[in-house]
């Protein structure tokens, strides 16, 4: 008698089951149809029927996925995608859009988990190591990128993230040249023209850093204050002094109360021996303040290097008296022999 109940419930499950699928597919396809017509709202419509009626229908979700990626529903698009991945975590159609979602997401180490599974995923190392980089994992992203240049040489965003890797590792002057092929392979880059101004700056290499803060420019780059002191002190250090003050007093204009403008205009004069004109902000500095003692300070040892050895020891003397602290800065120029 059990078996003759066990036999009649199976039979209604079993007819039922077969019902639901054969309504999947027909919902499958009507969605397909309009899918193929671009009418995706309708197509989601149908693809979600069939979903109801089949919740285990890989292709449902997939295809429901890509209608929502064609109306730029990415959040419905990426709950879709998953749900295909936890249904089949071979599906590499799934995990391909998965990869770009989870990049775009900012979900970084999601994105190089699935990358490192898609084997038809055309630009999985390029994901893998810009997601390293936004990670802040320099180094795993500069090897990446490297075994990425040696069959792409010419790719100019990844040229130009190998330079921010090894300039954000602490490795500026490897970073330079990265830099520079970068703007050859793209020139419409102003800020990558501006950073590089910045690494030959901090590396003295001024003439070249000129070079590059006016190729920013002329490519669009914001001319700030900010700018142009950083233009102005190169242009200073590499000899071009006129275009360099005019660029620095406009500023010191701007920023009235700013002395460090006029002070680092008197070191910049004093590091490259003119120290006549390094005076003449010295004493813009002690006109404005009289008890400025780094102005004083600054101006006796302009004395000594014009060879006024004892006028220019007692103003440092004086300063010293008037601020303790630069006794410090005395005893490190002693140390370095100025």
């Amino acid at each position: 008698m059990k078996q003759v109940l066990t036999a009649l419930v199976f039979f209604p499950l079993t007819a039922l089951f077969a019902q639901n699928t054969d309504s999947s597919s027909y919902y499958l396809k009507k969605g397909l149809e309009e899918k193929e017509a671009k009418r995706y709202q309708v197509a989601s419509q149908y693809f979600k029927e069939a979903i109801q009626q089949d919740p285990a229908s890989a292709v449902a979700y997939l295809e429901n996925g890509y209608a929502n990626l064609e109306m730029r529903r990415m959040d419905e698009a990426k709950l879709n995608f998953t749900r295909v991945y936890e249904l089949d975590p071979t599906n590499d159609n799934a995990i391909r859009e998965l990869v770009e979602l989870n990049y775009n997401y900012r979900h970084y180490q999601k994105a190089i988990e699935l990358a490192e599974k898609c084997k038809s995923c055309p630009n999985a190392d390029r994901v893998i190591a810009l997601s390293y980089y936004h990670l802040e994992d320099y180094p795993g992203a500069a090897k990446k990128i490297q075994e990425i240049l040696l069959k792409d040489p010419n790719n100019a965003e990844l040229t130009y993230t190998l330079a921010k890797c090894n300039w954000e590792m602490g490795y500026e002057e490897k970073a330079i040249p990265y830099y520079a092929k970068a703007v050859q392979l793209d020139e419409n880059r102003p800020g990558w023209f501006f950073e590089l101004g910045i690494l030959y700056y901090n590396n003295n290499r001024f003439k070249e850093a000129v070079a590059a803060f006016s190729k920013a420019a002329e490519k669009g780059y914001v001319q700030s204050n900010d700018f142009n002191e950083n233009l102005g002190f190169a242009c200073l250090y590499s000899g071009e002094y006129d275009r360099g003050e005019k660029l620095l007093l406009e500023i010191y204009r701007r920023r009235p109360g700013d002395k460090d403008i006029l002070r680092d205009m008197a070191q910049a004069y004093y590091d490259v021996k003119m120290y006549d004109k390094a005076l003449e902000f010295c004493q813009q500095l002690l006109e404005a303040d009289k008890n400025d003692a780094k102005a004083l300070y600054q101006a006796g040892m302009c004395f000594q290097k014009k060879g006024q050895t004892q006028r220019g020891q007692q103003m440092c003397d004086k300063a010293i008296e008037m601020d303790p602290s630069l006794g410090k800065l005395r005893q490190k120029k002693m140390t370095m022999g100025l």
